[in-house]
Order: structure tokens, then sequence, then C-alpha cells
């Protein structure tokens, strides 16, 4: 970037600072929604809960699907090396 393009676009560096801030923040919060390991200890949390009688059967049920799902997207969406 030029010094005359720099500073012809200084008004939107907030904006685009913003913008930068919330892509790194998504980000961040898809890492974590997708991550295997946080995952599985939701799973481990809801057959707990299950177990111990805090859970209803048809709750648990729903949301260990929700979490499956979740894992099978974050396995789908991790990139191949």
């Amino acid at each position: 970037m030029g010094l005359l393009t720099g500073l012809l676009t200084l008004p939107i560096a907030p904006v685009r600072g913003v913008v930068w801030l919330a892509e790194r923040i998504r980000d961040q919060a898809e890492q974590e929604m997708y991550d295997p390991a946080a995952v599985r200890a939701q799973l481990a949390e809801v057959d707990r809960a299950r177990a111990s009688g805090e859970l209803p059967e048809d709750v648990a049920a729903e949301l260990e699907d929700e979490l499956l799902s979740r894992l099978t997207a974050g396995r789908s969406r991790a990139p191949e090396t």
C-alpha cells in the first residue's frame, strides 16, 4: 500500500480493524465449537447427567445428537494434510 493510498483510506481504518477482529473471533469460536476434545467432554458430561438423573432420557438423546453432528461436521471441516 502506497503512502497516498494509506492516507486516503485512513478514515476507514477503524472499520477494517473491527472487521478483522470480528473475523478472528468467528474463527476462534468455530474452532472451539468443532474441537473434538471439547465435544467429547460435553458428551461425557451429558452421559454423566443422564446417569445421575439430572437429564431426562429424551433431552439427553437430543443433546447427544447435536454433539455428534458437531463432531461429524468438525471432521469434515478439518483441513487435509
